[in-house]
């Protein structure tokens, strides 16, 4: 720990001309003698004893100096012996017990250091030098102690002592400074605040202090304050090292904008320290800027080589872009610097998923596993075990293994309550995904029998009777959450969601205006406008479902769930293709491996009669959402427009065999006949074109 600062000084020339004072001008004279030179056959005088002393003081006091200036052991061993002979002569001296002290702590004799500092303090109380000798022991003993109480009495100590300093010495900056750091490791923030803002008030140019002062208040969470306070600074300049803690305060709340300019301000000052270039980069991520944060990174690799964290973030940024192989690149670099972290394979097994590369994701994901438990010996870590096989179930999911995910997350519900919870919802989710709606309804039931005030199992078993297009048993579920606040909001989306499923428009539509009219933040009333537009599509009112969409970009442009709504139903309809592409493209660069976006764009480029483009995205659909009959109906018309016609039958066949088990919720009759008709009129030409020619009569 670093113990530097203005309290740290040696004896300053008021101590040394203090102690020549002491002693009269006769004394001063008789010192040019020396002691030697005293008859030794008469006792010496008090006059003698004290020239002596002072003798013997201020030559160790010039051995001490020498020792400053080369850092010779000599040196400092002949200062104490010269102090050491000073105090036999004048053993109530504070100023020589406080020199001795400071001695022995530049030469880490720290245990005689203590002793003769408190000797010093014993004699007087108001010596500042030595208290500000005891305060840099018990600082120097911080960095060396464990957690621990050994750690806390150090602490005390040192407060004890930059107290003193204070009282004695207020406008002691260094000494108020460490006052304030030893307050926040105790949690004694108001107090630190205190003396901080005592700081400020007398110093108002002291950075150190404003920037102690800025991060109290970001810890608290205050982030405001912090802003107003280090705006102040900013507005005639200020150090990068400013600038990143006002991005630090913006970032909290929430102002990525503000954050980012302070960010910048930071780096183009001093562009060669990392940290900076952090923050912007996490800013620029938090704003979904991936272009930007990725250059950013980039930077950040030359700076930092070794250090794994900035691949693994150009991994994870890749991957968000959709370019792969340069995301696999940099995970792989990261995975070298550091072979052991989970995130790094946590984000890897995520890019394999994202690739469709389940084998892949589910050896990364399992290896991690068995390291992880293997390592604890006995005493996992459950919340890292439990992250990991919560995306391990998932990628069983996505891969249509669903026994081997319930398994995986019945293993996930022995980390503990959280997990045990969390597992359930998992659980019944992979269950539904399953088809399995009676069993996922049946585990849900038993989980709320347990704890039946539990909201969410209330709510998740509500949605599931919407599944099977049971809107009045799900109505019925819901509608004693409603307490009349604005908490209701999201009760009423619930609402509308089985009501919409249920086929119960009307009523779906009702609830949908209800949550908008309770919508306090933006993103609930996006929310709400899609609700409502999707009610409106479903009833094939397709101005009114237009309006709604278009209110939700206006309020979100960049809302992927309604670009590709919006785009769909306008392509399905063969309606301003262009435009609905771009939609669709927009949402598919947020999210490139959603299966549903991207059955969306490739049923658009088929609309467009760009089969090559339609066929492309369609079987990246498929490889993402392989159960979903929409979508293996729609590539099967594609195979069928390029007259590849037994892989459209094919996926015609697949298509009927899903919709059979699709929920009721889900069942769409008009969609599965048209299917239905397809593939009959394909067997039967294929049927023609296999059957041998008949021979004409003669």
């Amino acid at each position: 720990m670093d113990c530097s600062g203005d309290y740290m000084k040696t004896i300053g020339t008021a101590a040394l001309a203090a102690l020549l004072l002491s002693a009269p001008l006769a004394q001063a004279q008789s010192a040019s003698k020396t002691p030697s030179s005293a008859s030794s056959s008469s006792a010496p005088s008090s006059v003698d004893t004290r020239a002596n002393a002072y003798y013997y003081f201020s030559t160790g006091h010039l051995a001490e100096l020498q020792f400053d200036m080369t850092g010779s052991t000599d040196q400092a061993e002949q200062a104490i012996d010269l102090y050491q002979k000073a105090l036999e002569l004048t053993p109530d001296s504070s100023v020589i017990h406080e020199r001795l002290a400071e001695v022995y702590a530049k030469t880490q004799h720290l245990h005689e250091a203590t002793l003769e500092a408190q000797a010093a303090l014993q004699i007087d109380p108001n010596n500042v030098s030595a208290h500000r000798v005891l305060a840099r022991i018990y600082v120097h003993q911080l960095g060396d102690a464990n957690p621990g109480q050994a750690q806390s009495d150090d602490i005390a100590k040192a407060i004890e002592q930059f107290e003193a300093i204070q009282k004695l010495q207020p406008y002691d900056v260094g000494s108020a400074l460490w006052l304030a750091r030893l307050y926040r490791f105790e949690n004694r923030h108001d107090e630190a605040e205190k003396v901080l803002r005592s700081v400020l008030e007398r110093n108002p140019d002291s950075e150190q202090a404003l920037e102690q002062l800025s991060q109290l208040l970001i810890d608290g969470g205050r982030s405001q304050e912090a802003i107003q306070l280090l705006q102040q600074s900013t507005s005639d300049g200020a150090s990068p090292e400013i600038y990143d803690l006002l991005g630090d305060a913006y970032t909290q709340a929430k102002d990525y904008a503000k954050a980012e300019t302070a960010y910048r301000q930071a780096v183009e000052e001093d562009p060669d320290d990392p940290s900076h270039r952090h923050g912007l980069a996490q800013t620029l991520t938090s704003e979904d800027k991936y272009e930007a944060a990725l250059e950013q990174y980039k930077k950040l690799a030359e700076l930092e080589p070794g250090t794994a964290e900035n691949y693994l973030r150009m991994g994870q940024l890749y991957r968000r872009l959709g370019k792969f192989d340069q995301a696999e690149s940099s995970l792989l670099r990261a995975k070298q610097l550091a072979p052991g972290s989970l995130e790094v394979l946590y984000s890897e097994a995520l890019l394999y998923e994202d690739q469709g590369r389940y084998n892949d994701a589910v050896k990364i994901l399992t290896d991690a596993i068995s390291g992880l438990k293997t390592q604890s010996a006995g005493d996992e870590n459950p919340s890292a075990l439990s992250i990991l096989d919560e995306q391990l179930g998932r990628v069983y999911v996505e891969q249509g293994n669903y026994s081997a995910a319930i398994s995986t997350y019945q293993q996930m519900g022995q980390l503990g309550p959280d997990a045990k919870k969390r597992a359930q919802m998992l659980m019944i989710d992979a269950y539904r995904q399953s088809h399995n709606l009676d069993e996922a309804i049946s585990v849900t039931q038993k989980a709320l029998a347990e704890t039946p005030k539990d909201q969410s199992l209330t709510i998740t078993l509500a949605m599931l009777y919407g599944e099977k297009g049971d809107a009045d048993s799900a109505t019925k579920l819901l509608t004693p959450l409603l307490q009349g606040t604005d908490a209701d909001q999201e009760i009423y989306l619930d609402l509308a969601q089985v009501q919409e499923r249920g086929r119960k428009y009307d009523e779906a539509a009702q609830s949908a205006s209800k949550a908008l009219e309770l919508a306090n933040k933006p993103s609930d009333k996006v929310t709400a406008y899609f609700m409502m537009g999707a009610i409106s599509e479903r009833q094939k009112h397709y101005d009114q479902a237009e309006d709604q969409f278009r209110k939700a970009l206006a309020i979100d442009p960049d809302n992927a769930a309604v670009l590709n709504y919006y785009g769909y139903m306008l392509a399905d309809r063969g309606l301003r293709l262009p435009e609905a592409t771009a939609m669709i493209q927009q949402a598919v660069s947020q999210e490139p491996a959603n299966g549903a976006y991207l059955d969306s764009l490739g049923w658009a480029f088929y609309k467009q009669n760009k089969l090559t483009e339609a066929e492309e995205y369609l079987r990246k659909a498929v490889a993402r959402e392989n159960d979903d009959p929409t979508i293996l109906g729609h590539l099967g018309d594609v195979y069928l427009k390029l007259g590849q016609n037994d892989q459209a039958a094919e996926t015609y066949e697949r298509a009927l065999t899903e919709w059979q088990k699709a929920s009721p919720a889900d069942y769409e009759a008009d969609k599965v006949n048209e299917v239905d008709a397809q593939l009959k009129n394909l067997k039967r030409r294929l049927a023609q074109k296999s059957a041998p020619d008949t021979p004409k009569p003669q």
